[in-house]
């Protein structure tokens, strides 16, 4: 088990968390326990050899410390297949031989602990029950110790480290015959781990240097910083979140501005805000300075450290609760907020359970009459790959009696508007406060009201959500476009 989730969890910074990438790594979990359970039952039949058992453990361990060292070239390389295949691809080059190696401990196990036919019952169902409770144990500890606290390649070195120990204890204690076998693997397998361990948290970047690195229970987090220049950078599994100017104190990307700046355009007048996502605060904090009272759900709480050490965040200024923003907004009292802006990430898009149509229903019950819901997404409105903007559109139009789109026409963020106010206008911007790096992209978008086809699409529910199927083409290029971007 902690195999199969940490296997997902160092492949979610190339390939993602989509239900591609975990159908992926569930089938070749299992057809590698197939395998080897089929396998490990005709060996153990051939020579019950209880040393033979632990040299597959060993190799096991080893070719998990060569697959740490190689995880990030081998996921870069799948990278130009379409997702359900190269997530497919990666995950079985990376994780099917040892898992096959170790799901042959079962046969083996079964076949020398069974004396006697009248007790293969009681052999198997004991065998069967310390495994799933070591399943459980293993799931439990990977998913609330581990990994929120350390690196996914630290913890797989770790657990390497631990099958080594079992074979090297069993050799060195009841059979030293198997001694050389043993530490052809044990010392590679060593030697690569203290290798990896040594350089672990170290990134070189030719333009960028590493100001922050931590794992966290929704991915690596970095702060990059420019050698050279003034540019900060956010990442979440190695994607680029937000670019932020030390000197000036502005962000640098174009979306901070459309969120706070379509909130105003289409209600003028804005007293309360809630901020689904924080990002590293630099939305939150611009309301904040304008004298709005401004409520923050974040779903992780390793980011806002992050934002008040390395993006100026002052968090005295805002509320920030911590959980996830679906479970906030039902909770919410009604007709509450002036607006809410929607900006909850996990990489390369929205969490699909805040892009349905109850969730968008909760959220107009806690907008006041004419407050407004502004949305930052990657989506296409092209009619030939628009069917997240068309589903979206409707979504919300099912919600919400206004709905306006806004694009720059260049490829990039998409921003959706919605209104119980049946009378939305968009009113004059003021774009003086915008970073030159992002005015000209800023204006375009503010410019650019899109429409997508009405034969495109459906609306999104809670029961039927299938975005990430038909938007995975857009989300394939967005995710390459966002990891290349510090080539």
């Amino acid at each position: 088990m902690i195999i199969e989730i940490l296997g997902a969890k160092m492949l979610a910074p190339f390939v993602g968390t989509s239900h591609f990438v975990w159908t992926a790594q569930i089938a070749v979990t299992l057809v590698a326990l197939s395998v080897g359970y089929y396998v490990g039952g005709r060996m153990v039949d051939r020579s019950p050899q209880l040393g033979r058992l632990y040299l597959l453990i060993a190799a096991a361990a080893a070719y998990l410390c060569v697959a740490v060292l190689v995880i990030e070239p081998v996921a870069y390389w799948s990278l130009q297949f379409r997702l359900a295949i190269g997530s497919l691809v990666a995950s079985a080059f990376l994780f099917f031989i040892p898992l096959c190696l170790l799901a042959m401990v079962g046969p083996f196990f079964i076949r020398i602990l069974t004396e006697a036919l009248s007790s293969v019952g009681g052999s198997v169902g004991r065998l069967t029950a310390i495994s799933t409770i070591g399943s459980v144990v293993g799931t439990v500890l990977i998913g609330y110790v581990l990994i929120p606290f350390l690196p996914n390649s630290l913890t797989m070195y770790f657990t390497a480290a631990c099958l080594l120990l079992v074979s090297a204890g069993y050799v060195l204690i009841w059979n030293r015959r198997r001694l050389v076998p043993l530490l052809i693997l044990l010392v590679p397998g060593l030697g690569l781990g203290s290798v990896g361990v040594a350089h672990e948290g170290k990134k070189s970047y030719e333009r960028w240097e590493e100001l922050h690195r931590r794992n966290s229970d929704f991915g690596l987090l970095q702060v990059l910083q420019e050698k050279e220049g003034v540019e900060r950078l956010y990442l979440n599994d190695l994607l680029v979140q937000n670019t932020y100017d030390t000197q000036q104190k502005k962000s640098m990307s174009m979306f901070t501005y459309m969120l706070q700046g379509l909130a105003h355009a289409y209600k003028p007048s804005i007293g309360e805000v809630l901020c689904i996502g924080l990002g590293v605060g630099i939305v939150p904090r611009g309301f904040a300075e304008e004298g709005v009272k401004v409520d923050v759900i974040e779903i992780n709480p390793a980011v806002v450290p992050i934002a008040e050490r390395f993006f100026d965040l002052d968090r005295s200024k805002i509320s920030i609760s911590i959980g996830d923003g679906r479970y906030f907004v039902n909770k919410a009292p009604n007709s509450r907020y002036d607006a809410i802006i929607l900006d909850a990430f996990l990489g390369d898009s929205c969490p699909s359970h805040l892009m349905t149509q109850e969730a968008f229903r909760s959220m107009r019950r806690i907008l006041k009459p004419e407050g407004v819901l502004v949305i930052n997404t990657f989506s296409d409105v092209d009619p030939r790959n628009d069917f997240f903007a068309a589903s979206l559109f409707k979504t919300l139009s099912s919600a919400f009696a206004s709905v306006r789109i806004h694009n720059a026409g260049d490829g990039g963020n998409t921003f959706f508007v919605a209104s119980a106010n049946t009378n939305l206008v968009l009113a004059a911007i003021d774009f003086s406060g915008v970073h030159s790096a992002a005015a000209n992209r800023v204006r375009g978008a503010m410019a650019g009201l899109r429409e997508t086809d009405p034969a495109h699409g459906r609306v999104l529910t809670d029961d039927f959500n299938p975005v990430e199927f038909y938007d995975a083409h857009n989300r394939e290029r967005v995710r390459k476009d966002l990891v290349h971007m510090l080539d």
